[in-house]
């Protein structure tokens, strides 16, 4: 069996067209609330994140106003696509409608696309956290995976619930409190005042930290073996 899907996200936030565009059409734009590295050159999106390296070839370039791209399908038929829409609104707030798309092959494309919809429905509120609390910074991304259970690392972090306030102790940090942005069945996303720490249930096991740190001078490959260390550490 296979499976064409069609997802829809839509976002209000306080923040100006351009800001959107700002970060959903650059690199250092991308990496402060999507996941791995990006590059924009030449109608490509490139992204590298734990030894994968898709790239999305730009269809619609409007600045401001829609931005859409999508990868070149697969031998199987597997793609997907991405449709950003942006409607500028009274009082520099601005709706931002997402259309993800695409196709997903095998006897078990329930599973891959429920593991997708959790992930972008986190990925898409960091967006909109993004903009209304960080817009004109720009984060250092963190990507590492651990043998870390996720229920068990939710259980450890309280069980949180969005909106909840806990606190955080970050690998060599003093413990920090933030805001719960975001959760469901296979995603914590956590606000604090200068970064946004994400835990995301991996698809083959594990857990992955997917973080944006907006501390100057953040060192992203130190980062990623801090967070890895950190997650071998939470294994029960």
């Amino acid at each position: 069996m296979s499976h064409e899907f069609e997802l829809h996200h839509e976002l209000s936030v306080e923040a100006s067209p351009e800001q959107v565009w700002e970060a959903i059409a650059t690199g250092p734009g991308i990496d402060s609330w999507f996941m791995g590295r990006t590059q924009v050159e030449e109608g490509v999106i490139r992204t590298a994140f734990g030894g994968y390296t898709p790239q999305n070839t730009v269809t619609a370039w409007e600045p401001g106003k829609r931005l859409a791209a999508t990868s070149e399908p697969a031998d199987d038929g597997r793609f997907v696509a991405y449709e950003f829409l942006i409607e500028g609104r009274a009082a520099s707030s601005t709706v931002v409608r997402v259309v993800t798309s695409g196709f997903l092959p095998g006897d078990d494309w329930e599973t891959e696309f429920e593991a997708m919809s959790t992930g972008l429905a986190l990925f898409y509120a960091t967006l909109a956290e993004y903009l209304t609390h960080f817009a004109g910074r720009t984060a250092v991304p963190v990507t590492a995976h651990g043998p870390a259970d996720f229920d068990d690392l939710r259980t450890t972090l309280g069980r949180p619930a969005t909106g909840d306030t806990l606190t955080l102790t970050p690998p060599g940090q003093q413990p920090t409190e933030g805001v719960v942005y975001f959760t469901n069945s296979q995603t914590i996303g956590i606000r604090t005042r200068d970064a946004m720490y994400r835990f995301v249930s991996g698809f083959g096991g594990g857990t992955f930290a997917q973080h944006h740190l907006f501390t100057p001078g953040a060192d992203p490959d130190e980062a990623d073996r801090a967070w890895t260390a950190w997650l071998a550490g939470h294994t029960s």
